[in-house]
C-alpha cells in the first residue's frame, strides 16, 4: 500500500465515502453529548486507559509474594523490619524506583475517578430512564463495569500488604466466614488455610492484574458495540427521530467534532489525574507498616466505594441465631452479605420491574426529565439517602473524635436514619416533581407570568401571562401522561375465571404506585397556548379589559 493510496483513503474518510473505512467513519461521525453530564462516561473510559498504563508500569517492579524478608532500602524508618516482599517491594517501588510513588499515585487516583464517573454515569441514566426498552443490556453492563471496578480496586488496595490493606482483609474474612455451609471453604481456598496463610497476595495479584481487567475490557467492547449500533438517545422534548429509527447519524460528512473533543477530553482527565496524584496524597502505605494480624490501626477506614459496607457493619446490632445447632452470625451476614445483595439485585432488576408496571411507555430512545416520573426519581433519591447514611456510619468514630460526641449516640442516630430517611427522602422528592409538574400544567394552560398587572373596571387586579413558545410547549407537553393498569374483573361473564388475575393484579397495584398522582395536563388547545395573543389573563380568559397598572 503506497502513500497515494493512504492519502486517497483519508480523503475518502474525510469526504464521508464510508466504503473506505466504515467502521472508524461511522466513529468519527458520532455525535458528542451536548450536556456536561453526558460525559461522565468518557470520563470513566479514559480514567481506565490511566488505570492500565499506570498499571503496566507498576507491575514491572511489584512483587506478589509473602514470603519474609529485612527490609533495608531507601525509606530510612523502616529498615532492619521484617516484612513481606510485597510490602517491601511496595515500599521500594515508591521511594527507590524514579517516578514510583507518582505512578502509584496516579493508579490510586484514577481508580477513584474510574468509579466515580461510572457511578454518576449509571445515576444519569436512572433518573433519565436511559435504561429502558433495548437499553437494558447497557444498563447491565454498566452495572457489571462498576461492581467489577469495585472489585478490582477492592484487591488492587489489598496488595501492598501493610496494615491497612491487611485490616481490610480481616474484615473480608470475617464475613466470608458468616456465610452459612461454605464460608469456611470459601476462606480456605482464598487465603490457603488459616488467615492471613501464605497465598493470598500472589491469587489476588492474578485476579487484579489478569482476571478483572480481563473481563472489564470485554464488557467495554459490549458498551461500545450497544452505542454503536443503537445510536444516542433523544433528550427530552426533542420532537427530531433519532438515529437509530431512521438511519441517520447525527453527525455529517467530514464531521470530526467527535473525536476532537474526545481527545481533548482525555487529556484534560490525564492532566486533572496526574496534578492529583502530584500534590494530594492517597494510601502512604510506608506511614502504616507492615501487616500484622495482632494490630490494627486506630481511625481505620475502607475506600470510599466501600464504605457503605463497614457502616452497615457498624450500624447492625448484635443477632446471633442458633439453627439445628449451627449458629449464624447475623449481624455480619446481613449488612455485610445479604443487603449489598438486595441492593445488587434491585439495581440489575429495577429495568424490567419498571417495565411491567409501566409497560415502557412513551418512546424508549427519548429520555425523560425527573420530574415527570416521581416516584422513579423518589426512589433513586432514597436509594441515595440509605447509601450515604451507610457511608457516614463507617466513620462513625472519625465523627466522634472530631467533634466530642459520644460514640453510641451517633450510631443510635444513624441507627434510626437508616430506617427514617429514605422513606422520608423519597416522599419529600416525589412532591417536588409533583409540584414542578404542576408548575408546568399552569404554564401550558395559562403562559408564564410577565409581570403586568391589569386593573379591571371593577377593580380587581389580575397579571397578564405570555403564552409559552413552540419548543417549551413540546417541551412540556412531551412527557406520557398514562393511566394505571386495569387488572379488570377477576372473571368474565360467564363467569370463567381470569387465570392471570392475581398477577394482574400485582401489577395493577404498582402501576398505581407509579402513576396515581401522576398530574395530567388536559386535552387542551396547545396550539391556543402557543399562537395566541401577546398577553392572557392568568385565568386564561383572554385579555379582557382594563388597564396595566404602574408599579
Amino acid at each position: 500500500m503506497n502513500v497515494t493510496r493512504v492519502a486517497a483513503r483519508f480523503v475518502r474518510l474525510v469526504e464521508g465515502d464510508p466504503p473506505a473505512l466504515p467502521g472508524l467513519a461511522r466513529t468519527l461521525r458520532r455525535a458528542y453529548p451536548r450536556r456536561w453530564s453526558g460525559l461522565f462516561g468518557q470520563i470513566a473510559l479514559f480514567s481506565f486507559v490511566l488505570i492500565i498504563v499506570s498499571g503496566v508500569f507498576l507491575t514491572l517492579w511489584f512483587k506478589p509474594s509473602m514470603a519474609t524478608v529485612t527490609y533495608d532500602g531507601a525509606y530510612p524508618p523502616l529498615r532492619g523490619i521484617e516484612m513481606s516482599e510485597a510490602y517491601a517491594s511496595t515500599v521500594e517501588l515508591s521511594f527507590g524506583v524514579r517516578g514510583g510513588l507518582l505512578m502509584r499515585q496516579v493508579h490510586n487516583w484514577a481508580t477513584l475517578v474510574f468509579v466515580a464517573a461510572l457511578s454518576v454515569h449509571m445515576l444519569r441514566r436512572f433518573f433519565t430512564g436511559g435504561f429502558r426498552g433495548p437499553y437494558r443490556a447497557r444498563w447491565l453492563v454498566v452495572l457489571g463495569l462498576l461492581v467489577l471496578g469495585m472489585v478490582a480496586a477492592y484487591s488492587g488496595h489489598a496488595l501492598p500488604d501493610d496494615l491497612l490493606s491487611g485490616t481490610g482483609l480481616r474484615v473480608a474474612e470475617g464475613v466470608i466466614l458468616a456465610i452459612p455451609v461454605v464460608g469456611t471453604y470459601l476462606s480456605s481456598l482464598l487465603f490457603g488455610g488459616e488467615f492471613p496463610g501464605d497465598d493470598i497476595i500472589s491469587r489476588l495479584n492474578v485476579v487484579h492484574v489478569l482476571v478483572l481487567p480481563m473481563l472489564m475490557l470485554a464488557l467495554l467492547v459490549v458498551h461500545h458495540k450497544h452505542v454503536r449500533y443503537q445510536e444516542r438517545v433523544r433528550q427530552p422534548g426533542d420532537a427530531t427521530q433519532s438515529g437509530r429509527r431512521t438511519g441517520q447519524r447525527a453527525g455529517g460528512a467530514g464531521d470530526l467534532d467527535y473525536p476532537l473533543k474526545s481527545g481533548g477530553l482525555m487529556f484534560i482527565v490525564f492532566g486533572v489525574v496526574v496534578v492529583m496524584a502530584s500534590t494530594i496524597q492517597v494510601n502512604p502505605v510506608w506511614l502504616w507498616g507492615p501487616f500484622d494480624s495482632a494490630q490494627a490501626s486506630a481511625g481505620s477506614q475502607p475506600p470510599w466505594y466501600f464504605g457503605f459496607l463497614d457502616g452497615g457493619l457498624r450500624l447492625m446490632p448484635a443477632w446471633n441465631v442458633d439453627i439445628l445447632g449451627h449458629e449464624l452470625t447475623l449481624s455480619v451476614l446481613v449488612p455485610a452479605v445479604v443487603v449489598p445483595g438486595l441492593m445488587l439485585a434491585a439495581l440489575a432488576a429495577y429495568p424490567w420491574i419498571e417495565h411491567w408496571a409501566t409497560g415502557d411507555i412513551g418512546d424508549d430512545d427519548r429520555l425523560d426529565r425527573p420530574r415527570d416520573m416521581p416516584v422513579r426519581t423518589g426512589l433513586g433519591v432514597a436509594f441515595i439517602v440509605f447509601y450515604l447514611v451507610l457511608w457516614i456510619a463507617a466513620g462513625n468514630d472519625i465523627l466522634a473524635t472530631v467533634f466530642h460526641v459520644p460514640l453510641n449516640w451517633i450510631t443510635r442516630v444513624l441507627q434510626v436514619s437508616i430506617v427514617v430517611m429514605p422513606p422520608l427522602a423519597f416522599w419529600i422528592t416525589k412532591r417536588i416533581c409533583l409540584g414542578l409538574q404542576l408548575r408546568d400544567r399552569e404554564n401550558v394552560l395559562h403562559g408564564r407570568e410577565s409581570g403586568v398587572i391589569v386593573v379591571s373596571a371593577e377593580g380587581a387586579f389580575t397579571e397578564r401571562h405570555r403564552p409559552i413558545s413552540a419548543p417549551d410547549a413540546t417541551l412540556l407537553t412531551s412527557r406520557p401522561q398514562p393511566a394505571p393498569f386495569d387488572a379488570g374483573p377477576p372473571a368474565d361473564e360467564n363467569g370463567v375465571p381470569n387465570p392471570t388475575f392475581p398477577a394482574d393484579r400485582r401489577r395493577e397495584m404498582l402501576s398505581r404506585f407509579y402513576f396515581a398522582d401522576v398530574v395530567r395536563i388536559p386535552a387542551a388547545d396547545v396550539e391556543q397556548a402557543i399562537h395566541g395573543d401577546e398577553f392572557v389573563q392568568a385565568g386564561g380568559h383572554g385579555a379582557g379589559e382594563g388597564r396595566p397598572l404602574d408599579l
